[in-house]
């Protein structure tokens, strides 16, 4: 019998099943608690994304990697919790960085309050996030305070942009390993530490968590350029549009650097022209999709969510094993 768990992944072990929807069920209602406040506006903003739903990725690696030690153990939950309230905020901060108006199919926050009540609203669940925090102990604080500086360190990489002489898709390619991977490492790290699970099999899971990542933000950008709103829950071609060079745009340049084709430079100078004009922004997203840099982009991911799938090559054969393995290819299936 296969049942259906969050993300669209597939599991042929109903014990399993159980043990993950039980306990991402209790995420849900701990991310509903600790977004609660006295005030009731406040109360509406931080649930404003909660309510929304989303695909609750980091939750479901936890869970799953807390089945190698005892997934009953009390702090999975919380930290589970942790993860997705920190992810949460700064999907608000990502949001008026790029001047967002859609998230996960509603308007985003700073659409609907204003940039400073979202960015307020962020640093609200950071601080709910490091109170949970603090009751899982201060080795748990150590983890998630270096994975936040490395998040932090990766979106202000991408902001600042490559140094002279450095490869861009290198460049690219690190900040997505701060911004994304880290919150992903800490998330497979935290469900095998706090299911008491051997430290090598920890170290296995953090760096699974790590690569697949970086390739689940790499089928995000693929996404970007190649799904429409329902599908993807946010506006398509949105980094296009604020200048952001997202792997399908540096696979694109590489491109014209190399085959030197009047059509491809053509390309580059509309992506770097001013996309606000709606028409030329169309354009500029209708050319990139059917241009081979996508696939190139493509196969980004896919060789990501391979090496994630070859870290996990040591852990005991087991139903949680192949359902991290069908999570590599589910990642990879979003940016197919």
């Amino acid at each position: 019998m296969t049942v259906v768990v969050p993300f669209g992944l597939s599991v042929r072990d109903t014990a399993l099943e159980a043990d993950v929807q039980a306990g991402l069920t209790a995420v849900e209602e701990g991310l509903l608690e600790a977004t609660k406040s006295e005030m009731p506006f406040i109360t509406e903003a931080a649930q404003h994304l909660v309510r929304a739903g989303g695909k609750r990725f980091r939750p479901l690696l936890v869970m799953l990697a807390a089945q190698f030690g005892d997934p009953n153990e009390p702090g999975i939950v919380p930290a589970a919790v942790v993860v997705e309230l920190t992810h949460l905020a700064t999907l608000y901060h990502d949001d008026v960085m790029d001047e967002a108006d859609v998230r996960r199919g509603v308007p985003s926050a700073n659409t609907r309050w204003g940039n400073s009540l979202a960015v307020l609203t962020g640093d609200f669940l950071f601080a709910r996030a490091s109170q949970i925090l603090a009751d899982l102990g201060p080795e748990a604080v150590r983890i998630q305070a270096q994975a936040f500086e490395r998040l932090v360190t990766g979106q202000i990489l991408e902001t600042a942009g490559p140094r002279d002489g450095r490869d861009p898709v290198e460049h690219y390619l690190d900040v997505l390993g701060g911004k994304t991977g880290s919150l992903v490492a800490v998330s497979g790290r935290f469900g095998a530490m706090m299911s008491g699970a051997d430290e090598q099999v920890v170290d296995i899971l953090t760096q699974f968590g790590e690569r697949l990542g970086v390739a689940f933000q790499l089928a995000d950008d693929v996404l970007d350029i190649a799904s429409d709103s329902q599908e993807s829950g946010k506006t398509p071609g949105t980094d296009l549009r604020e200048g952001i060079p997202t792997l399908p745009v540096l696979r694109l340049r590489e491109l014209a650097a190399r085959r030197g084709r009047e059509e491809d430079r053509e390309l580059v100078a509309l992506l770097e022209s001013d996309l606000s004009d709606d028409a030329r922004h169309a354009e500029a997203l209708a050319r990139l999709r059917v241009h081979p840099a996508l696939e190139l982009a493509r196969e980004d991911t896919v060789r990501y969510a391979e090496d994630a799938r070859a870290t996990l090559a040591p852990l005991p054969e087991c139903a949680a094993k192949a359902a991290l393995l069908e999570l590599c290819d589910a990642v990879v299936h979003r940016a197919g």
